[in-house]
């Protein structure tokens, strides 16, 4: 088992990594009790659920939330790593104390912070993907539907965003039990929900790596066969290996070429950082990729 080293514990990763994660709960927490509950959306993850079982029986939030997160951080913890599942109920507590602080002294009823319904949902969608990527960054999650993406996403070749989407496009059917003030199916809710996802899988892939989705990535270095198989095995991606000379030294030299989305690329450095820290790495935009895992030929000739 490591320890945590004094040196580890107050280095610039280990401290921007939780700085992410606390700043991004709380955010988080604010943001559903402000702009989500008034409103009585679900837009995803298990805050939507208890938001739906709020309106219905008037159970507490933080309560309903902590019952549903305890078996999803044991299956995240086991897939994922207790490296993984640290983080992850560190992001959790946090949020759960802040909502159950707010909810309990600050925000009673959940009186609306912004009255028009469209303007409410951007702003929520806005602060819902930069608490999560700011989570997401600091390899954690706020737990729920978080911990499903991230699963799915250790064995697809889907983005982060896209799939948070996918997930918590499902839990806001949930919203369709709620009835409206006139007595008719809540349809504005689940509408309402699906603009806040929206915005917010757009928001999660720009903080946690830009506003590009691909990056081809060029890498020398001694371990190329060590990273060249990370790329295949673990990654699924394909990866080219180059015979390069240095100009100022002479010396024949390897280089792994590849292209790869930005939450792939986030574990590949961590993969070099490991095996070699010298390693010279370079980092483009990669602003159209036709070929095998990426769009085909045949989709390109579709469009035109």
């Amino acid at each position: 088992m490591a320890f945590i080293t004094k040196e580890k514990f107050l280095s610039n990763e280990w401290l921007s990594a939780y700085a992410y994660l606390i700043v991004g709960s709380i955010i988080f927490a604010v943001s559903d009790i402000l702009f989500v509950v008034p409103y009585k959306l679900a837009p995803g993850g298990v805050y939507g659920i208890a938001t739906v079982l709020n309106t219905l029986f008037s159970w507490k939030i933080s309560y309903c939330t902590f019952a549903m997160e305890i078996p999803l951080v044991i299956i995240g913890t086991i897939i994922l790593g207790p490296r993984f599942g640290i983080k992850t109920i560190v992001s959790i507590a946090t949020i759960l104390i802040t909502v159950w602080f707010m909810e309990t002294y600050v925000s009673v009823g959940y009186p609306k912070v912004i009255l028009d319904p469209m303007l409410n949902s951007i702003v929520a969608g806005v602060f819902y993907g930069i608490s999560i990527g700011l989570i997401f960054k600091s390899r954690a999650t706020s737990g729920g539907s978080d911990i499903v993406a991230m699963i799915l996403a250790k064995f697809t070749k889907m983005s982060l965003g896209k799939l948070v989407m996918i997930v918590d496009g499902i839990i806001v059917l949930f919203t369709l039990v709620q009835p409206t003030e006139t007595g008719a199916i809540g349809w504005e809710f689940a509408i309402y929900s699906l603009i806040i996802i929206y915005i917010e899988g757009k928001i999660i892939d720009m903080v946690v790596s830009g506003a590009s989705y691909h990056k081809t990535v060029m890498i020398v270095s001694d371990h190329f066969e060590s990273i060249a198989d990370k790329i295949k095995n673990d990654l699924k991606r394909g990866a080219t290996i180059f015979q390069g000379t240095g100009a100022y030294s002479g010396e024949e030299r390897k280089m792994v070429y590849s292209v790869m989305s930005r939450r792939e690329l986030e574990i590949l450095k961590l993969h070099i950082k490991e095996v070699d820290p010298e390693a010279f790495v370079n980092v483009t935009e990669a602003n159209e990729i036709i070929g095998k895992g990426f769009q085909s030929l045949n989709d390109e000739d579709a469009g035109h």
